[in-house]
């Protein structure tokens, strides 16, 4: 499923491409039965693409004349431009043995990055010095040894894990301690090794942005020495693959990156295309270590990819001996969580649980753990009974926004507000108010949307703004407007997702300031922007990558397809210190018993591609 529904678009494109395989079949002399099925079926699966999934289950579709699935699969076949995994030829769909209908360069895909991970899973484990690593590990881990008691620490044993394999994935929720465990790996291996070649990197601009700061916060606490070795810059995917002229990639199978490591943060937002192309680009020698939150939203495009190599935590006994050799653990207290699914990435994948940022009984906390167990009465109950400040919820029904919903949105950009008619030429202090709070809309359209409340809030915003230059409210442009960029453009250095804010330059012209990675700022003309929109609200998906103070959750009336388990927990997770939800009990209701699901073969791939 997209943000917003299925792609305006994409019902004429799918019927454009079923039309295009009738017509290539027919010249191939396929049967009418054969051509009814094939266009079905072509159709439904260019459908499913734009709806996130990888490929269409037949047996899950209801078929014409009620024929069943092995009927289906003969005719589609016959057809003469499907093919089978061990006939792929150059035709545009393929059909695989558990009856997946695929479009072949998806499948393709899905092959490739299969036996890229195999690649990674099956490679010799690196040679550690294990006394060496050891007092290592018990001094990075100093403080958690005092506070664990008996359990097994599980960053101490996530970090021992990646020094010895070359691919590492580590899932956990926001304040479960991924950064601080990713720095203290970095820190063993440049201590190891001085001239090691990190690479850090995530999907988007705005969470590549993110990463960079929370770990230069984390090396600052390390001895000088240390943290200068350190990697001073973090990418984003398709910056650091180096994306060419004719829409390609610079890095790739037969031109690799130039690096030991890679750290690949947000790696829940990884598509199906963009993971496969990013590890077909790694060197065989390196260690690449993912990291990401398997209960979020999955990526836009087609594709679950992390949530599904995640799947399984499982460590064999001789990994787990392996592992209290390296850190002190017992191996019998080295006892991962039950697999939500049997993979092949046994002994490469750990669940952080324990939240430092959080307590257990702190309201953010327990309704994230409400929403995860899909309770939603637990949430409901929870929310209802006003004993913990840090969630709220207001029982809004209105087509429109509530009264009490959109006086939530305007105090919590007060703040931002008295900052800026503080400190108008000073951007890092107008940055860091707007950072605070965020408004987090389920849908892009209509008035609880992201285009209906940034209207709302944008006429309180200039009517409370001391700004006589436009008395008539006529320009788009005004102090503190923040807009978000929509649109990659390399020469600018602006990627989809970053923040910018309008602000005055000296005392005259208006211009759109954006952060850089050195901490300064840089000033654009308006006119020069790619394509972008106001941010007082963003979408959900949006918000991936970012984490605020404070954050309003505003949901639809009613049922909504969009509305799903992974988007509430996702919004709610944002927040740091307090969330409000605007919904009413039915929307909420049925969005956390509603689970996403992203039909694949990849699970099945990665069992095929062990198995050679």
């Amino acid at each position: 499923m997209t943000p917003e529904g299925e792609f305006a678009a994409a019902p004429s494109l799918a019927r454009g491409f079923a039309e295009y395989a009738s017509t290539w079949a027919r010249e191939r002399g396929a049967s009418p039965e054969s051509l009814e099925v094939l266009q079905e079926a072509a159709y439904r699966t260019s459908l499913a693409m734009s709806s996130g999934h990888v490929c269409l289950l037949l047996g899950e579709v209801e078929w014409p004349d009620a024929i069943d699935a092995s009927a289906v699969r003969q005719r589609l076949l016959d057809s003469h431009v499907v093919g089978t995994p061990d006939a792929t030829s150059n035709l545009p769909l393929i059909l695989d043995d558990e009856n997946r209908l695929y479009l072949h360069r998806y499948f393709d895909f899905e092959r490739r990055l299969a036996a890229r991970l195999m690649q990674f899973v099956d490679a010799p484990a690196f040679d550690v010095p294990v006394a060496r690593l050891r007092a290592q590990l018990d001094a990075l881990f100093a403080g958690n040894a005092s506070t664990s008691g008996d359990r097994a620490d599980w960053q101490k044993l996530a970090v021992a894990l990646a020094m010895l394999r070359r691919l590492t994935i580590i899932s956990g929720g926001p304040g479960t301690g991924k950064t601080t465990t990713v720095v203290s790996l970095l820190a063993c291996l440049v201590e190891q090794s001085t001239d090691c070649r990190i690479a850090l990197a995530a999907p988007t601009g705005k969470a590549a942005a993110r990463m960079h700061d929370a770990m230069r916060a984390r090396f600052a606490q390390l001895p000088p020495k240390l943290a200068a070795r350190f990697p001073t810059e973090s990418f984003t995917i398709h910056r650091l693959l180096g994306v060419t002229s004719s829409g390609g990639f610079r890095h790739h199978a037969r031109n690799r990156l130039p690096i030991d490591v890679l750290v690949v943060d947000e790696a829940s937002m990884l598509d199906l295309a963009l993971a496969t192309r990013l590890f077909e680009a790694v060197p065989d020698t390196a260690r690449v270590i993912l990291l990401g939150d398997k209960d979020q939203l999955a990526a836009v495009e087609a594709g679950a990819v992390f949530s599904e190599i995640c799947g399984d935590p499982t460590l064999s006994v001789k990994m787990r001996e392996r592992l209290a050799d390296v850190t002190g653990i017992p191996a019998g207290r080295i006892v991962p969580s039950s697999p939500a699914e049997a993979t092949p990435l046994r002994d490469t994948v750990v669940w952080f649980s324990e939240n430092f940022r959080f307590t257990a009984d702190s309201g953010i906390a327990r309704l994230a753990r409400e929403i995860n167990a899909g309770n939603a009465q637990g949430a409901l109950t929870l929310l209802r009974s006003k004993t913990d400040a840090s969630v709220a919820w207001l029982g809004d029904e209105g087509r429109s926004p509530a009264s009490e919903a959109i006086a939530c949105a305007q105090d919590g950009y007060a703040g931002y507000l008295a900052a800026l008619e503080a400190n108008r030429s000073e951007p890092r202090s107008v940055f860091e108010a707007f950072a605070r709070f965020r408004v987090l809309c389920a849908e892009r359209h209509g008035p609880r949307g992201v285009t209906g409340m940034n209207d709302a809030l944008s006429r309180w915003f200039r009517e409370s703004l001391d700004h006589p230059r436009d008395p008539g409210l006529r320009s788009p442009w005004y102090p503190g407007r923040p807009i978000m960029v929509l649109r990659n453009d390399y020469v600018l250095r602006l990627y989809n997702g970053d923040i910018g804010i309008v602000l005055p330059e000296g005392d005259e012209r208006l211009m759109v300031f954006f952060p850089d990675a050195d901490g300064a700022f840089r000033a654009i003309a308006p006119a020069r922007l790619p394509e972008h929109e106001t941010a007082f609200a963003t979408t959900v998906h949006k918000s991936q990558g970012s984490e605020f103070d404070q954050v309003l959750l505003m949901l639809p009336t009613g049922t909504s397809r969009v509305v799903t388990h992974e988007l509430i927990y996702t919004g709610v997770t944002r927040a740091r210190t307090r969330v409000t939800i605007a919904a009413d009990a039915e929307a909420l209701t049925h969005g956390i018993d509603r689970r996403v699901r992203r039909d694949s073969g990849l699970i099945a791939r990665l069992g095929g591609a062990a198995n050679r």
